[in-house]
């Protein structure tokens, strides 16, 4: 369920003040942050917030197309290896792995 428009978009106060102090005091640093549940809103374009993953802060930096979005979607938490090769999957399945060998000589 999506938030109350009545209420606004949710910005951490302590995030929010600090992008102001940088929009007033006409300024671009990196803003190391953890709260990947604040909303990016139009006062946060421009800027480069570090959104922290779980293990290390991901520099993000913040565009007109990303307003209404979520800081934690730009700072993905899993990094996808890739699926096994199909050689991978067959070698693990070879007989004399625990499968039973089929009887060479056909009918027995």
């Amino acid at each position: 369920m999506s938030r109350s428009i009545k209420k606004g978009p949710f910005v951490d106060t302590h995030l929010l003040e600090k992008v102001e102090a940088m929009n007033r005091a006409n300024e671009k640093k990196v803003v190391k942050t953890w709260s990947r549940r604040s909303t990016v809103v139009p006062e946060m374009v421009g800027h480069t917030l570090a959104v922290h993953n779980g293990k290390k802060f991901v520099p993000v930096y913040l565009t007109e197309n990303m307003v209404g979005h979520k800081l934690g979607e730009f700072s993905p938490t899993r990094q996808f290896e890739g699926h096994s090769a199909r050689s991978d999957k067959a070698a693990s399945a070879a007989p004399g792995q625990g499968a039973p060998a089929a009887p060479a000589g056909g009918k027995g």
